[in-house]
């Protein structure tokens, strides 16, 4: 075994045992639980909320709170949270990463968490990958959440504002993590506070957060509103990158530096993997010159500067028919996980 292994390993083990002691108490409570009725297994909710408003944290409840979803789930789902669940949904409510096997049931492991913090009635978003699975477990899972009393919405490509609105005020928010985050940016683009579909962020667990933390950011969220009429910066931007050198590379290593050395001979890097495009020290001299500025990356150039990067991931790293089509004129930017058009 590997040092590196040796280490992870250790560092897992230490962590499962530090949240035994609260396994142990979460178990000790299934009898008790168990014996009480549909309606008041209901009422614990009501009586959670209770509890936070006179002080307590969830930290406070969660063995009990765990205990209610365990027991829900048994009568509702046909199926018990195992210690293996339980460990799994106290690391997420700890706002850490839990790696679970394949059948080990993470889609169980997540209701957990998700009642706990919903009790605090401030929303709790689920991010999915794609609406298929935002809508199954939405209607999976939500039986249960229905069962102990909150409300649940789901949130997917096409709906009326109005009926987001409403998906997002209720206790839990099933998505995919495209769809909240063009929310958000629709969000920042209202004119009254009552266009927002939004409410404060909270709590959200990230199904596959692996892939969309680290893959699918790969390919950023892009937005479009209407343009400045008596801005050209657009076309300044693009002329002005077209007259660049580039460098093409598959990844950019920080650490080599002769690889570094050479970057500076080029007016700007593109990095396949990364996917995106960088000006050189040179091809910032050039930007300067070229716009008549003392220093391209004062803030108050941040206008021209986000021109500029976008021309140059326009010419580097955006290819047509494959990042983006041209239809009727329009610019549509293609989804690199599911090849579907984002009609934005």
């Amino acid at each position: 075994m590997s040092i590196l292994k040796k280490i992870f390993k250790s560092y897992s083990e230490k962590e499962v045992k530090r949240v035994m002691p609260l396994v142990e108490k979460i178990n000790g409570m299934e009898d008790e639980i168990s014996k009480l009725s549909d309606r008041e297994l209901r009422e614990k909710t009501d009586y959670f909320k209770e509890e936070l408003k006179n002080g307590k944290t969830l930290d406070d409840i969660l063995p009990e709170a765990f205990a209610v979803v365990r027991e829900a789930s048994k009568r509702v789902l046909g199926m018990r949270h195992f210690d293996v669940q339980l460990i799994g949904g106290i690391i997420l409510h700890q706002g850490r990463i839990a790696e679970m096997k394949t059948g080990e049931g993470k889609t169980l492991v997540a209701t957990l968490p998700v009642y706990l913090n919903a009790l605090e009635g401030k929303g709790v978003h689920v991010i999915t990958v794609n609406d298929y699975l935002a809508k199954r477990d939405s209607e999976w899972m939500g039986k249960l959440y229905k069962f102990l009393g909150l409300s649940v919405g789901l949130v997917i490509a096409g709906m009326e504002p109005k009926a987001k609105q409403e998906a997002y005020n209720s206790d839990i928010t099933y998505g995919t993590n495209n769809e909240f985050g063009f929310d958000y940016l629709r969000d920042n683009m209202v004119i009254y506070k009552d266009q927002l579909v939004q409410r404060g962020l909270h709590y959200a667990i990230v199904d596959e957060i692996d892939s969309i933390l680290i893959d699918e950011a790969r390919t950023p969220l892009i937005i479009s509103g209407r343009a400045n009429e008596s801005s050209d910066l657009y076309k300044k931007a693009d002329n002005f990158v077209r007259r660049l050198t580039p460098k093409v590379i598959v990844e950019e290593d920080i650490k080599n530096y002769e690889q570094a050395e050479d970057n500076e001979k080029y007016d700007y890097i593109v990095d396949l993997k990364a996917k995106s495009a960088t000006l050189t020290g040179k091809g910032i001299k050039k930007a300067e010159e070229a716009f008549g500025l003392e220093n391209f990356n004062d803030l108050e150039n941040s206008t021209l500067v986000h021109h500029v990067n976008q021309a140059l991931r326009a010419h580097g790293v955006m290819k047509k028919d494959i990042d983006y089509i041209v239809k009727d004129g329009e610019v549509l930017i293609v989804d690199e996980f599911t090849g579907r058009i984002m009609y934005r």
